[in-house]
């Protein structure tokens, strides 16, 4: 008889993206043309100083061993400066930023060193899922908070602070935001660390958004007490086109941080030296890499926001990040309808907003992580479908 797993596997399920990735695989090697408009995995090249860096640390002997589980000097320091040239933030590199193998890896670190089974968590609906699936996995408790439209997909402090929150340990802010490309707001990160200070609650927001479509590079780290109620995840992913590299971090107050790296010190053996001062090196980019990347985007995003009209979708055309967001007409039940006759009809795969929460079934999302000649063939194939 085979050995059951743990129980808290039952508490998550397989993640959506790799259950459809499998569909269209299959629907590939039965000869059908898929065209994925899915998943934000950038497909423009890093900085070519960066490729450069790492294939001349890679040749060199004696860096090919375990490195230090708090990361380089050298790329705590890029870090450390690129904070204090964009998001007019000090960190102290030596203490108060730890490097990790892609933020993702972070939310889970964040979970386990500050989450006790039983505490509950503050999630946004819509929102990233591995926020819920790793609460559930290191046995917290989910209490999701409504993001609606009306206002603007913020989240409204006074009615979470209707209900009680004695038993809630952390909340989980995604600004710029994913799905809706909601932007990032001093007003909004000033009232969360009063909010996290007035209950006692750890306030971590993941930022890899900043740069895309977007000029207003906040950080909730610069709010004046933030570090006191508050930790920010970033990343290389989006920035800096680095997805695969897997490349981030995790920044705040030094006890914080600390507490995050007896987890972390425990559950890898740091990163590749070659990769990170080639990370470093990328995190050299000035306003002109992120200008050229943007230049691309916008072209990208005007053919998605053909594919939203004819659609019949309805969306901000201020929205910032990878994608587009859009609410489905009413001739549709929900999000994953029309998505489901997209990929059926015209094998054309976007996103149903379901997968990001309630708050998301009625809406569908749109990546701009295809080239023109992709974005413009799905265009004229789903033009057909209408």
């Amino acid at each position: 008889m085979k050995v059951k797993p743990a129980e808290r596997t039952n508490s998550v399920g397989e993640y959506y993206f790799s259950a459809k990735l499998r569909q269209i695989d299959q629907m590939r090697r039965a000869g059908i043309d898929v065209i994925n408009l899915g998943i934000g995995s950038p497909d423009l090249p890093p900085p070519p100083e960066a490729i450069k860096k790492l294939s001349e640390e890679a040749a060199l002997p004696g860096v090919h061993g375990y490195q230090s589980y708090n990361g380089l000097p050298e790329l705590r320091k890029a870090m450390s400066d690129w904070y204090q040239k964009y998001f007019g933030v000090t960190l102290n590199p030596e203490n108060e930023i730890l490097p990790l193998i892609g933020s993702k890896e972070g939310i889970m670190h964040i979970s386990m060193a500050f989450v006790n089974p039983g505490d509950e968590v503050l999630v946004p609906d819509p929102g990233y899922p591995s926020y819920t699936s790793v609460t559930r996995l290191v046995g917290g408790v989910v209490r999701t908070y409504d993001l609606l439209a009306k206002n603007n997909w913020m989240p409204d402090i006074n009615l979470i602070e209707s209900t009680s929150l004695s038993k809630v340990k952390l909340m989980w802010v995604n600004y710029p935001h994913m799905p809706t490309g909601t932007k990032a707001s001093a007003i909004l990160f000033e009232r969360l660390i009063k909010f996290a200070a007035k209950h006692g609650i750890l306030i971590c927001n993941d930022n890899p958004y900043s740069f895309i479509l977007n000029s207003e590079h906040i950080s909730i780290l610069s709010v004046d007490g933030a570090k006191e109620y508050a930790l920010e995840l970033n990343s290389l992913s989006k920035s800096h086109n680095m997805a695969g590299w897997r490349v981030g971090l995790v920044a705040g107050d030094r006890d914080y941080i600390s507490t995050v790296l007896k987890v972390k010190s425990n559950m890898d053996s740091g990163m590749f030296r070659p990769l990170q001062l080639a990370a470093a090196e990328a995190l050299k980019r000035g306003d002109d890499w992120f200008e050229k990347n943007n230049e691309i985007y916008r072209r990208r995003r005007e053919i998605a926001n053909e594919i939203m009209d004819i659609l019949g979708c309805r969306y901000d055309k201020e929205q910032t990040g990878l994608f587009l967001w859009g609410q489905v007409s009413e001739n549709y039940k929900n999000g994953e309808e029309l998505s489901d006759k997209v990929l059926e009809k015209a094998h054309v795969f976007i996103t149903p907003g379901f997968i990001f929460g309630k708050n998301g079934d009625g809406y569908v999302r749109i990546s701009l992580c295809s080239n023109e000649e992709k974005l413009k063939e799905a265009r004229e194939r789903i033009k057909n479908l209408a």
